[in-house]
């Protein structure tokens, strides 16, 4: 119990020193393995993850949920191991308090282009290499017992019930449908695509995605690089190598289209907008800057402005850029009454215009760098914070520098800059709308 405590305090009050120049080492194991490794020594603390391929757009066709299903049951049993030491069989629990017992945290999920877990742990040998040996097993070896299986689907399918019920997730699932049609994108769970998936199909998905040689290690904290490179090799080496994953269909760009969905809601939900920007794009960095102007700046946005200020319509307007690895959506919204539903789209649409043809002013632009650059330290204040940034970084293939030269590629923007950019991304007769609450 004093380990747990310990380590939840250092959680709290040790943090990385919030400065640009992060010396991120990277290598790729023999095993095709990628690693991206911060050294710090701040703290007796190190923060791990291991990232594949596995996210859910690569989920097969009528199995929506696959990819999630698949990462939510690598902790819920791990095999029996032929190693030089035997290794038994674990269940959950037994999983649950090994790693409680050296005061290490696991964690991950599944997102639309990633998979995989994460681990804090003491740097301490005994605790780290416990804490590295354990997570192995669960990434190399996982059981995915019936039972547990059997438990998962029930929940997915009972969260999938409750969100069908919810206005702001019917139009976000509706949304999406609109922007990418019949690429994976577009997919989300259903009650039977979840009730389709079987324990060989988790098997078989794991075994497919889950392999060395699409393995993406971040790791920052306090040990040393021939440490990290040990590590790493403990993480990846139970991983069989994989085949070449398929190449993923194009995101089209449809002609813009309006669905209305009616629901008792007290307040219609608005989504417009367009598939975008990748990862890696070159209008990254103008767009950014451009949105907070627009509507990612919050009450001093454009948006806010004209739709909340000036007329009322609604409590909170947005919008923002998504970037995946592939052109990931444009989006805009806000919730307001029913009776004001066209009058708010209106000006939502009235605004974007604007912005596309005139950009920000000049005052706007330097609000927008001086907000983002001072604010660029909150996004490293910490080693959670990094390690999600460095695995990023590797699974996108970013550049090595980009959180070193980050504020000064914002710095560099103009509003030419985001002129020409919102004009490449941004089509006003290709935006899409979903109104939740509003019928036709």
């Amino acid at each position: 119990m004093k380990r747990i405590l310990f380590i939840f305090a250092w959680t709290l009050i040790g943090v990385a020193p919030a400065h640009a120049a992060l010396h991120i080492q990277s290598w790729t194991l023999a095993n095709g393995a990628k690693v991206l490794f911060v050294e710090n020594h701040s703290i007796p603390i190190l923060d791990v993850s291991v990232e594949f391929d596995a996210g859910s757009r690569r989920d097969p066709q009528g199995k929506s949920g696959m990819a999630a299903l698949t990462n939510a049951m690598l902790a819920r049993g791990v095999h029996e191991a032929s190693t030089p030491v035997a290794e038994p069989a674990m269940t959950e629990a037994q999983i649950s308090d090994a790693f409680a017992d050296i005061a290490a945290q696991r964690g991950g999920g599944a997102g639309s282009d990633r998979a995989g877990a994460s681990l804090r742990m003491l740097s301490s040998a005994a605790e780290r290499d416990a804490a590295v040996a354990l997570l192995a097993r669960v990434l190399a070896h996982p059981s995915f017992p019936e039972n547990f299986l059997a438990r998962d689907k029930a929940r997915m399918i009972a969260s999938i019930k409750e969100d069908e019920t919810k206005p702001e997730s019917i139009a976000s699932k509706a949304f999406w449908k609109l922007l990418y049609g019949t690429h994976p994108y577009a997919e989300h769970e259903t009650v039977e695509s979840v009730e389709a998936i079987t324990r060989d199909d988790l098997v078989a998905f794991h075994t497919t995605h889950y392999v060395a040689n699409q393995a993406v290690i971040a790791m920052i904290g306090d040990v040393t690089r021939a440490e990290a490179d040990k590590l790493a090799q403990q993480l990846t080496v139970r991983l069989p190598q994989g085949a070449p994953l398929p190449a993923l269909p194009p995101v089209q760009i449809a002609p813009a289209r309006e669905e209305r969905i009616p629901h008792p809601a007290s307040q219609a939900h608005i989504f417009t907008g367009m598939p975008a920007i990748a990862r890696g794009d070159v209008d990254y960095f103008p767009l950014m800057v451009g949105n907070y102007t627009l509507g990612g700046g919050g009450f001093v946005s454009r948006l806010t402005r004209e739709v909340r200020e000036k007329r009322g319509l609604s409590y909170s307007v947005y919008s923002y850029f998504n970037p995946l690895a592939q052109p990931g959506p444009f989006e805009a919204g806000l919730q307001t009454q029913k009776g004001q539903a066209d009058e708010a789209l209106k000006v939502v649409r009235d605004t974007i215009a604007a912005f596309l043809r005139d950009g920000p002013t000049s005052q706007e632009l330097q609000a927008a760098k001086d907000n983002l650059i001072g604010g660029f330290a909150l996004r490293i204040d910490n080693n959670k914070k990094i390690l999600d940034n460095i695995a990023a970084i590797g699974f996108y293939k970013l550049p090595l520098d980009y959180l070193d030269t980050w504020t000064d590629k914002v710095g560099k923007v103009t509003i030419d800059d985001i002129k020409a950019a919102f004009q490449r991304k941004i089509a006003l007769d290709k935006m899409s709308t979903v109104v939740v609450g509003v019928a036709k």
